[in-house]
């Protein structure tokens, strides 16, 4: 048998300790458990051998080693331990301590919960993301049925067996930035050296797809909601304004100043669901106020609330306080619109008109409205209430924007040159030949055209072809089945071959390109200015919208007026019914109201 080596001589830190059938066990004191308040020691197992004290020596150098450079864990805490010290001092708001509370009680501790923060690392996190996105149930590919209830029960038609659905990806991201701030705050904390967050993978972000309301739904969806009128400034001023649901149900009657010169809406305040306390006022999302100016039409909309709601107070001998919320259901205003009950309400109203869309996507629509109008993603993001200086909007709320695509493209083409006439086949060969055959033939095509040869003369013949263009006599025959295609000659009743009588104009020799008194696209109007227009049909406003024009030219804004009746849903040929408020973007008052005909040039 082997000898087994015997242990070194002399005192080392650490220790190594013989265990039954030969194994050694490496023991290290690594300090005290912040969690715990014990003694903290890495241990480690060695099996049986004749190398087997080395082999301990090593790893006890080892462990000593990362001992000493804090490579190691300190703790023996579960991942459960660690999530639970890191929502004790979590600092965000109560909805979203919430919704962490939800995904590490239904995904992160039935998985990981009780391995030790040491253990997790790249593979484990790969392998968990992997699993989250094949079956949020977590059945590792078991058989099971999935029950109506936890409880005792006889199962009937509503337990069925299981089928998998995945997480998603959304939330598996959600899930990992729960772990990366955990073990953000457990490097800090020094219970271990390096975080496994860095090397995991989570899903890709989605990328953004704002579908914003069009012109024309927008015009519906305003219609329809000014049924009610204090539904109808609702959705106008949030189209307008851009705010969330839940500050628009937090504005306070006092947050809005209609004093001339200082037209703005002041939000401070949202309506939220807080856990446990249902829904109450509380901070904006990004606990910054902002204060939001307003053009003339959304202060005659807000005006007139003001009015209604000072009105219904005054029948029942209230009075309407600063405080009052400016949206209510109660005559003083002590109440507001809670943001499902205006989101529920929202869908019951674009279900009606069959247009899919949320009320979220309001503010879709006033970054893409504000953003084709040439307002800068700066300003855009701070009316939204975004940071990053506008990276926010720009990618997440601004959709493409089909005015502003068709001004680039007008653009683009105005510095364009002008374009060669278009030409078949024929015309194609006669002015640009190419080959032998197609020279002769063209050749006698330009005599025909020049009168050289007049209808019903006879047709030139093969040799005087060879002849008179050095050809063979195969290419002059070629030639003259070419001109027989073109039908420059003709054969009568097996007749000899003669000069067609030709129906079509002269075509030019060389390629030709439109004659200099084609109009060519009209360069951008040296006058133009960013307008605001507002489209009435027969005194009711249909659409507010902004482009860039000339307002003293008629023909440009009987065009924008004419692709704006059609944008909206209606007939052209009836745009004498419809009228047109023309405003400099930012302007108090209107410059005019721009008329027009179906037959105005």
């Amino acid at each position: 048998m082997p000898r087994r080596s015997s242990p070194p001589s002399g005192r080392a830190r650490g220790s190594i300790e013989p265990r039954p059938k030969g194994r050694l066990r490496v023991t290290v004191y690594a300090g005290i458990d912040p969690v715990t308040g014990k003694r903290y020691y890495l241990r480690e197992d060695i099996a049986a051998g004749p190398r087997a004290w080395r082999e301990a020596e090593d790893t006890k150098s080892l462990l000593l080693a990362e001992v000493a450079a804090k490579r190691t864990p300190r703790t023996n805490a579960t991942i459960d331990q660690l999530l639970e010290r890191y929502l004790d001092q979590f600092s965000g708001s109560p909805t979203t301590l919430d919704l962490y509370r939800t995904h590490i009680r239904n995904h992160i501790t039935p998985v990981l919960g009780h391995l030790r923060v040491g253990q997790l690392d790249a593979e484990i996190l790969d392998s968990f993301y992997g699993e989250l996105l094949r079956c949020r149930a977590h059945c590792k590919g078991r058989r099971r049925v999935d029950h109506i209830t936890e409880d005792a029960h006889e199962c009937g038609e509503r337990c069925r067996p299981h089928q998998c659905k995945p997480l998603a990806p959304t939330t598996v991201r959600h899930i990992h930035f729960i772990l990366s701030g955990a073990y953000k705050k457990a490097v800090r904390w020094r219970w271990l050296a390096v975080s496994p967050m860095a090397q995991a993978e989570p899903p890709p972000a989605p990328t953004p797809k704002p579908r914003p309301p069009t012109a024309a739904e927008a015009a519906r969806i305003v219609t329809e909601s000014w049924r009610d009128p204090d539904w109808g400034a609702y959705i106008w001023t949030s189209m307008t304004v851009g705010a969330r649901r839940g500050e628009m149900c937090g504005i306070h009657v006092s947050a809005v100043d209609l004093e001339p010169g200082r037209e703005m809406l002041w939000l401070q305040k949202a309506i939220r669901r807080e856990p446990g306390a249902g829904w109450t006022e509380a901070g904006l999302k990004t606990h910054q106020e902002r204060r939001i100016a307003l053009d003339q039409e959304t202060v005659a909309v807000l005006r007139a609330q003001l009015q209604r709601c000072r009105a219904r107070a005054a029948a029942l001998g209230l009075e309407l306080r600063p405080d009052a919320y400016l949206f209510s259901s109660s005559p003083d205003g002590s109440t507001f619109w809670t943001p499902d009950s205006v989101s529920q309400r929202y869908d019951r109203m674009v279900t009606r008109l069959g247009i899919d869309t949320t009320i979220h996507k309001l503010r879709h629509y006033t970054a893409t409205e504000l953003i084709a109008a040439g307002v800068d993603p700066r300003t855009v993001a701070g009316r939204l209430g975004h940071s990053g200086g506008g990276t926010t909007t720009l990618k997440a709320y601004s959709a493409w924007v089909s005015e502003a695509d068709q001004r680039a493209a007008k653009g683009l083409g105005a510095g364009m040159p002008s374009r060669p006439v278009e030409m078949d086949d024929m015309e194609q060969v006669r002015s640009d030949p190419r080959y032998p055959y197609q020279r002769v033939a063209a050749a006698v095509a330009r005599d025909v055209d020049e009168g050289h040869l007049a209808a019903g003369d006879p047709a030139p013949a093969a040799p005087t072809l060879v002849e008179r263009h050095g050809v063979s006599l195969a290419t002059a025959k070629r030639s003259l089945v070419l001109l027989t295609e073109w039908g420059t000659l003709v054969r009568h009743n097996g007749g000899p071959l003669v000069v067609a009588e030709q129906r079509r104009e002269p075509t030019p020799v060389r390629p030709a390109v439109e004659p200099p008194s084609s109009p060519s696209p009209a360069p951008p109007q040296a006058d133009a200015r960013l307008l605001t227009l507002s489209l009435r049909h027969r005194g009711q406003d249909i659409a507010t919208f902004s482009t860039m024009a000339d307002p003293t030219n008629a023909i440009a804004l009987h065009k924008i007026l004419a692709g704006a009746v059609r944008r909206t849903g209606g007939d052209d040929q009836a745009i004498g019914d419809y009228e047109m408020d023309v405003q400099l973007a930012g302007g108090a008052e209107p410059l005019l109201t721009f008329v027009t005909s179906p037959w105005t040039e």
